[in-house]
């Protein structure tokens, strides 16, 4: 049986760490750039890595970041976007392949969700997102089945052992307001995919239906996407929340797409500030983490 990532409770962090801005405001002024990784997870408990996203990474470089980061620590990881964006879920069992053939598996037990953000043009297409959904591993050995089956472009260089007894977990990020209907949330349901909760400065769609056993929430900016730090009341009102859906709950003022309850249940937590602009994210990221009584580094 796979081995739960249960009981791990609450993980804050930072959306990417190689920020030019960020240097000698973040980062030690003089601070080597290979050194940012090791010392941002030295601060923070996870980060989503989104290099992942533009292109194929090498086995050696995921080997590389595990190195660099302390035993506990977790990595979300952003899928391609060529499966998402270019491809648009469409025909994409190779380019699947390819993507888990390139080195994910390397993190081992540092391999958290994956994160799979579609982009704002796409429209809910039930049959399209079931067909993807159905292709999604759950495990690390099914994962590295399906990475075997990648093509020439990754031959010489796939990294195919995987982590014993390892679940994995899968999150997907929407922007188009066609996928507030309820068949988007069974969907989710049906297939254990968790609906990423993303607050986009009211751009994009900000829902709360609990889909799977664990929560991904991505907090880009409530006042100014990308760019606007969160205040106290904010950081309140998030930190609300993750108690509840830590501890089994629904905030009673959720917004939702479907009437369906979830099921009930602790469910982790995986939150992550994009809001990288104007170097608010670590700071932010620590600050709901006191709230949380997350351990971080910042003391």
């Amino acid at each position: 049986m796979a081995r739960e990532r249960t009981g791990q409770g609450i993980h804050i962090g930072i959306s990417g760490w190689r920020y030019a801005p960020w240097r000698g405001r973040f980062y030690p002024k003089g601070l080597p750039q290979y050194h940012e990784l090791a010392y941002a997870a030295g601060m923070l408990p996870s980060i989503e890595l989104n290099g992942s996203f533009y292109s194929l990474q090498r086995p050696s470089a995921y080997q590389e970041w595990s190195a660099q980061t302390p035993d506990d620590f977790i990595f979300a990881v952003k899928g391609s976007r060529y499966i998402t964006h270019m491809r648009r879920l469409q025909d994409v069992r190779v380019a699947l392949a390819n993507f888990l053939a390139s080195g994910v598996l390397a993190l081992g037990d540092k391999l958290g969700p994956f994160l799979w953000q579609l982009p704002p043009s796409m429209r809910f297409d039930a049959q399209r997102i079931e067909s993807f959904l159905e292709l999604l591993p759950h495990t690390a050995r099914a994962a590295a089945a399906l990475a075997r089956e990648h093509d020439a472009r990754v031959d010489g260089r796939a990294w195919l052992k995987a982590p014993r007894n390892l679940r994995l977990r899968h999150a997907m990020e929407v922007r188009h307001a066609s996928f507030v209907d309820p068949a988007f949330i069974a969907l989710l349901r049906r297939h254990d995919v968790a609906l990423v909760v993303a607050d986009t400065a009211g751009r994009w769609p900000l829902l709360e239906d609990l889909t799977a056993d664990f929560v991904y929430l991505r907090l880009h900016g409530d006042k100014k996407l990308y760019a606007s730090g969160y205040g106290d009341e904010a950081l309140d009102r998030w930190a609300e929340r993750i108690r509840a859906w830590r501890q089994g709950r629904q905030v009673k003022d959720a917004r939702l797409a479907s009437e369906v309850a979830a099921p009930r249940g602790r469910r982790d937590v995986f939150c992550y500030f994009d809001n990288d602009v104007k170097v608010d994210a670590p700071f932010d990221a620590a600050r709901l983490a006191q709230r949380l009584k997350v351990r971080t580094g910042f003391g």
